[in-house]
This record gives structure tokens, sequence and C-alpha cells, in this order.
């Protein structure tokens, strides 16, 4: 057949470039199925292939079926919306309304925080419920006005009104304008799926940050709790700077201080009665839980009528601070103003603000999911984030992320469905338009007491510190550090370090990542007091108990020479072989730990061995530098009582991928060990390889097959493959059988079936018995139409039968190798990898190669 155009134009550039396309004909001949190979003529033959770059763009790059589902995954309300009934509907209008209630008070509050009239706060209030259900995979979030999310925009707004003055009378479109570029930023994130970004902040980095900025916002509410002016009292200096204040200006307290404190004790005590109450009396759970959950509208309530009350008359100079007008209906809806000189003003600020919005959103979300038996998806919950804050400043909202607080709420109240967000927006919505008069009397010092109230919720308990002490005490260091410098400086700086720390601790884990040496031993299980025999039986029982699980029998595991892992150093760990080691990768291999594993792996192995050829230095000049030898007038050491290395066996159970530099490691430190070894070279085994790509990069660096030796010649090898059972109707071994029988007369079948019987009582008395199983289709593999074993099943039954592989071990059906033929030295486990690299040692060594293989199943 006549080669292509392309096929010509290929082959003459890989020759003017010299690119070797055959380099990877391993063994230098074509794999057969002979001895060399495998012993068993009637395996089925498989030779692996590797990976193709044309395979790995067909598996990323999105088909048409993958963009349907990327379209419809956008809009997640669809696969529950039709499904909609009144059931629900109640569960959704209860926790609805209960949201309302209580997000209508904090988001006045909250709007406090962002330096921003308290009409915002229901702005923002308002579009997060209401757009987040459209693209929600959590049923339980609330988006809104966020206690921490609201510190930071008020940071931005005072940092930018630094800047531009101009802006002093509308700081709302500082705020909105941050909402807009952050929103933006977080929608790309989570449209190209980048929602396992979040997942770089640990669980003490998170709970670490909260804690501080829970700390940071209730101590800067303290001025306004006790009635201190602003001008006294600086709310935004650091935590520590805010206390010392505070008590040096003790004596500036107001009357405000009488309506803040007293509404701080009555939130903490309505909410210690509540949850007595559910203690002394659970069958009034639920009562009780809406009582607690209210209990932030009714103090508003009590406090906003004696207000009105004292401040009746004295409206315009009133006797404690109040709220003031609050306009009805979205008096600030218009196109947000997004301009260079407003975002180069809180540029620096941007990473922050949305490192607040992805990591108390995300987190709270997945930990919700797990309470309540869902499973969300982080890179939806960011299109969720961004599209509310893309669309929110278009009604006045500044940003906004999902609230604690808020959610627990929901949750509690027997959310159904995300459609509960539109029920609060009802409520907010009502609020906005009818309730504006009543907000005029709202003590501020009330306000500050609910915020206080609030995030005391987000420090972080001593119980649940100590836990993670017992988890890992450097994380607990890590809290801590995030902690402090969230007091003593911002809650920016706070977010900064405890990021930074533990992707620090992350890297110097994966760079000083250590290998361990492993040795074996053998297993046995009990049952009560009985130990099981290597057949699975008790000591006490009689044979005719036997159990066929091979998980009761005695089994060889391999564990860490130095006990590291935590095992009973009493067990007496044997060396695999002598000149023999089995290395284990702790945590991956790739360039930034390969150095690091390898140096330790070899400064071991050239401890614990000799060197082959002792004469490899006649001289003292032909010594290096680096191996100088012993003084002059002592002799060298004896190492006449180590053994010489043999063979490397990798264990790459934790290994999934690797890369350019960690192939080049190996490659450097085969060769080192073969100029130790020299004239023989060492074996590399390799078990437990998860990835094909991982073997495609072996393969192409020589690993995987025999090292030819000096001569140029391939090794005569007699390998040790891994076999398995093929099951199904649909199977090789069955199609097989089915043309055989075709073929074979009815009277040659009936004699065969006599035959397999007398050979299957013998069988049996020899404890060889093989036996044929069904494999799910109610038709025994290779038998014939009543379910007799068809002549070509007998005869293979017969030829595994004599087979010293298979000896004592009845194997089922046809069977065939694992792994690639042409992979002899990638191994299912570490036990075949560890009887292939003796058995070859013993060969080379001259002694016969025992004749088994492991078989499994």
């Amino acid at each position: 057949m006549a080669e292509s155009t392309s096929t010509k134009i290929g082959r003459g550039l890989v020759k003017v470039l010299g690119i070797k396309v055959q380099y990877r004909n391993e063994l230098g001949q074509d794999v057969t199925r002979g001895e060399s190979v495998y012993s068993i003529s009637s395996a089925d033959t498989f030779v692996e292939e590797e990976p193709r770059t044309i395979e790995w763009f067909r598996d990323t790059i999105p088909d048409g079926s993958d963009l349907l589902r990327y379209g419809r995954s956008l809009f997640p309300f669809t696969h529950w919306i039709t499904r909609y009934n009144l059931q629900w509907l109640i569960g959704d209008l209860v926790a609805g309304i209960t949201v309302g209630a209580v997000v209508v008070p904090q988001g006045m509050a909250y709007a406090l925080l962002a330096n921003l009239p308290t009409q915002f706060g229901l702005y923002t209030s308002f579009m997060g419920v209401l757009i987040y259900w459209f693209f929600a995979t959590s049923k339980d979030i609330t988006i809104g006005p966020v206690a921490v999310l609201s510190t930071v925009t008020g940071n931005v707004v005072t940092s930018s009104l630094a800047q531009l003055p101009q802006y002093k009378d509308s700081p709302q479109d500082i705020a909105s304008a941050l909402a807009i570029i952050c929103g933006a930023i977080v929608c790309f994130l989570g449209l190209v799926r980048l929602g396992w970004i979040v997942d770089v902040i640990s669980l003490p980095a998170i709970t670490a940050f909260m804690t501080g900025s829970a700390l940071n916002i209730a101590v800067g509410q303290i001025p306004s709790l006790l009635g201190i002016p602003s001008k006294v009292v600086n709310s935004r200096d650091s935590t520590y700077l805010v206390i010392i204040h505070v008590l040096q200006h003790l004596n500036a307290c107001k009357l405000d201080a009488a309506m803040g404190l007293t509404a701080l004790a009555m939130l903490y005590i309505l909410r210690s009665l509540c949850s007595l109450g559910i203690r002394r009396l659970p069958q009034r759970k639920k009562l009780f839980f809406f009582l607690s959950t209210l209990r932030t509208v009714f103090v508003i309530l009590l406090y906003t009528m004696i207000s009105w009350l004292v401040n009746m008359n004295y409206r315009t100079r009133p006797k404690f601070t109040i709220l003031g007008t609050v306009p009805r209906g979205f008096q600030y809806a218009h196109v947000p103003t997004v301009n260079k000189t407003i975002v180069s003003s809180f540029t620096s600020w941007i990473p922050v603000t949305v490192i607040v919005m992805l990591i108390e959103h995300i987190a709270i979300s997945k930990s919700f999911g797990r309470v309540n038996n869902y499973t969300i998806d982080p890179s939806q919950e960011m299109v969720a984030i961004g599209v509310s804050n893309l669309l929110g400043p278009f009604l006045g909202a500044y940003p906004a992320t999902g609230s604690f607080s808020r959610t627990a709420i929901k949750s509690k109240a027997g959310v159904r469905t995300p459609f509960a967000g539109v029920i609060t927006a009802l409520v907010v919505l009502l609020a906005i338009y009818a309730l504006p008069p009543v907000f005029f009397y709202i003590p501020n010092a009330t306000l500050s007491g609910v915020i206080i109230h609030a995030v005391g919720d987000l420090i972080t308990p001593p119980n649940t510190l100590y836990q993670f002490w017992r988890v890992n005490p450097l994380e607990v260091i890590i809290w801590f550090a995030g902690m402090l410098v969230t007091i003593f400086t911002s809650i920016e700086n706070g977010i900064y370090v405890t990021i930074s720390i533990s992707m620090a601790v992350f890297l110097f884990r994966a760079f000083k990542a250590q290998g361990r040496f492993l040795g074996k031993a053998k297993i046995h299980s009990v049952v009560g007091d009985h130990v099981l025999d290597q057949e699975g039986r008790n000591g006490d029982r009689s044979k005719t108990n036997r159990s066929n699980d091979p998980d009761n029998s005695v089994r060889n595991v391999f564990l860490p020479l130095s006990h590291a892992d935590g095992s009973n150093p009493s067990v007496e760990l044997e060396r695999p072989y002598p000149g023999v080691f089995i290395y284990r990768f702790s945590e991956g291999y790739n360039y930034p730990n390969a150095n690091h594993y390898l140096d330790y792996m070899v400064k071991t192995i050239l401890q614990e061995t000799r060197r082959t050829n002792p004469f490899s230095y006649p001289r003292p000049g032909d010594r290096p530098w680096n191996d100088p030898g012993p003084r002059r007038g002592h002799a060298e050491t004896d190492a006449s009582h180590l053994p010489t290395l043999k063979a490397v066996i990798l264990d790459f159970s934790s290994v999934n991928n690797i890369d350019i530099t960690s192939v080049q490691h190996l490659i450097d430190v085969r060769n080192q060990l073969d100029r130790y070894t020299s004239p023989q070279r060492v074996d590399w085994h390799f078990a437990h390889i998860n990835n094909r790509w991982t073997k495609r990069a072996l393969v192409s660096a020589g690993f995987g097959y025999p090292s030819p030796q000096d001569s140029g010649d391939p090794s005569r090898w007699k390998p040790i493959f891994s076999v398995a059972e093929i099951g199904g109707q649909d199977s090789a071994a069955n199609a097989a059988a089915a043309a055989e029988e075709k073929k074979a007369a009815d009277a040659a079948a009936n004699q065969d079936v006599e035959a397999a019987s007398a050979g299957s009582r013998s069988g049996s008395a020899s404890g060889d018995r093989i036996e044929f199983h069904d494999h799910g289709a109610n038709a025994t593999a290779g038998s014939v139409g009543d379910g007799r074993p068809s002549g070509d099943s007998i005869e293979y039954a017969k030829r595994l039968a004599q087979s010293k592989a298979y000896a004592k071990g009845g194997a089922v059906g046809r069977v065939a190798v694992v792994h690639g033929l042409n992979r002899p030295l990638f191994h299912i486990d570490l036990t075949s990898a560890l009887q292939s690299a003796i058995a070859n040692a013993e060969w080379k060594e001259g002694d016969a190669v025992p004749e088994f293989e492991l078989k499994e199943h």
C-alpha cells in the first residue's frame, strides 16, 4: 500500500530533525507469547498501548453534549422547578419569612459597617436573595450583607474617599463599583469552572480569619454601643488600639450605652432561655427555635418603641443617636459608575475582597451540604455570587456573599428548595416600601448590639481549638498567628498571613516528603481467640469449614522498616531479599520533592550494600575525589558481609503524575547505581502505577522492561505476570469456546464431558479442582446449552490443572495478564514485584528460576 503524501512529509521531517521515532522498542524484538514472555499459552495476550496526545485532547476538549450539559448546569433550578409541589412551598414559606425577619435588621446594621446609609443594606439583602436561587446548588445559603465583607467594604470606602474626596456625598458609588469588579472576577472563575481554587485555603486559615474578623468587628462596635463619638475613638483602627482608646475615654459614654448594653444583654438572655426550653421541653423544640430566631426582631421592635417614646418630641435633637430618615423604595437605582479613577483607588483591595467573598460562602455551603446530605458545586456557587454582585449595584447594592447566621436559621427552619429566597425577597421588599417610617427611631446603639451578638457566633470555641490541636498542633499555631495578626493589624493582613503560612507549610511538606523503605511481614487474620491458618481455618475447626475468602488467610504486607507509620515495633520485619530494596513515595513524586526522595534512597542503598566489583579502582588515582578511600596505611573497610545491589522496587501507590524533572532524576540515579553495580545492571520494578501517562513517561526513560547488557542484546527474561480471570459471556474465552463448539461433533463432546467428570473427581481428591462459574448470564463460560462444559473448556481446564503456575488455586475460567506483556517490570502490587525481582536476581546469580507465577483474582 502506497504511503500518503503527509506520511512521506512526516518521515522526511523526522529524518532531517534526527528524531528517533522507534526509541520505545523496548526489548528490541516483537512481543510474543513465547516462554520468555509468558509461559501459559492459553492466556489471552495483552500488549499495553501508550496514551496518545490526541486522546488527551479528546478527553479535555468538550464536545456538543458536554456543552449542552454545561449550559444546563448554569441554571440548576431547571432540575427541580418542574417538580415543585405544595409541601415544598409550605417549607419554603416558613423558612423564607423567618430569614426575611432576620435579614432586615441585620442588613441595616451591616450597612453601617460598610460606611453606608442603612437603606443600602436593605437593597443588598433584596438583590442577593432574589438572584441567588436561579443559580444556586445549595438550598440553605442566603446571600446578602455580612459582617466581615461589610467591614472590608467599609475599609475600601474609607480608603478611596481619602483619595477621591469628590465622592464624599456618594460613597455608594465606590461600593457599587467594588461589587461589580469583584463580582465579575468571581463570575469568571465560576464560568471556567475553577471552583477547586478555594481548596487551597485550609480550614484553620478560614476559622482564624473568621475569629479574628469577629473580634475586630465586635470591638469596633463598642464605641457606638457606648455612645462614644467617632472623633474620640476611631473604630477602624486595629483591634488592640480600639480597646485601648475605649478604656481611655470611658468617661465619654452617653445615654446610648443604656440602649446598647441592655439590648445586647437581652439578646443573650433570650437565646439562653430558648436553649433551656429546648432541653427541658424537647417536644416544643420547634416553637423555641422560632422564638430564638425572632429574638433580634423582638429586641429591635422593643427598643424602637422605647426610642419613639423617648424621642417623639425631640426628633431634631434626640436624647441618643437614632437611625434617622430612611428613604422609601429604591431611590438609588441607576447604572453604576465604574471608571478608571474609582477602580484604581481600590485596586489593592480587590484580592482580599474576592477572597472574603469566596471563603465564607463556599465554606458555609459545603458545610451545610454535608449536614443536609447534598453536594454543592463550588464553581456554580461562584457564578451565583458573581451574578448577584454584578446585578445588585443597579439597585444600589454593595458587595454581598453567603451569611453563616442566616444560613443556619434557614436550614433549621426547614427550607426545602432555593425558592425560599424569593419569599425572603418579598419580605425585604415589604420592609423597603412599608417600614421606613418605623426605622427612623431605631437606636444606633441597639444596632451595634445586634452586630456584636451576630458576629459572636463566628468566634471559634475553645473545644474546637482543642480538637484542632489533637489533629495537628502545627495548624493551631497557624490559627493563632492569623488571629493575632488580625487583632494587631487588620483583617486583610490576617487573611494574607493565614493563607501564606498554610501554603508555606504545604510546600514544605511537598518538598521534604519522606520516603520509606519497606519490609515484609506475614499477617494472620484473627477470629475471636483463633488465628486462621494459611487456608483460612481455625485451629479448632474441622477441615470442612475452610473459608474461601482470601482475606481470611495468611498474607504478606509491607511496612516501613523504621516503623515510622506507628506499627508495633515488636513486629520483626523481614528484609525483602539481599540486595533488593522496596521504596515507597509518601506524598507524590514531582519536581519539588524528587531530589529529596532519591537522595535519601541512594544514601541508604549505598550504606547497606557493597560495590559489585571491589577492584573498580586498582590505583588510588583512579578513585573520584568524593570517594578517596582510606587514609594511607589504613586498610579499606571490609564490606564483604554486605550484599550487592540487585533490584529497586518503587511503590507508586501515592503517585498520580510525574514530570520531566522527576523522570530525569530517576534516570540520573539509575545511571549512578548502574556504575556502582557494574558490570551488572540494577533492575527497576514499579508497583501500583495508577496512570497511563505515568507509565508512558517511565517507558520513555527506559523503565518498565529489562535493561540490555553491554553486548547490546536483550537479556533472556523470566517475568512473573499477574493474571486475572476473564468474565462475561462476551469475553474472548467465550468467543473461542463458541467457535470450537460449532466444529465439535455431539459424540465427541459427550466423550469429553465424561472425561471431564473423571478428571474433576481426580482433581478434587488432590486439591486441584477446577470449577466453572456462571458469570451473570445464566450460562457457564465455555459451556453448551444445557450448562455442561464444552470440549474446549475441558481441555483448557486440564491444561491449567497440570500447570504449576495455578496449583492449589483452582483457576476459574479463562485468564489474561493484568498489565501489558511489553511492560514486565510494571506490577500490580508489591508482592508480584518482589517475586519478579527475587526470581531474576537468583537467575542472574546462576540459580534456577522458581517456576511460579502470581495469579490475581
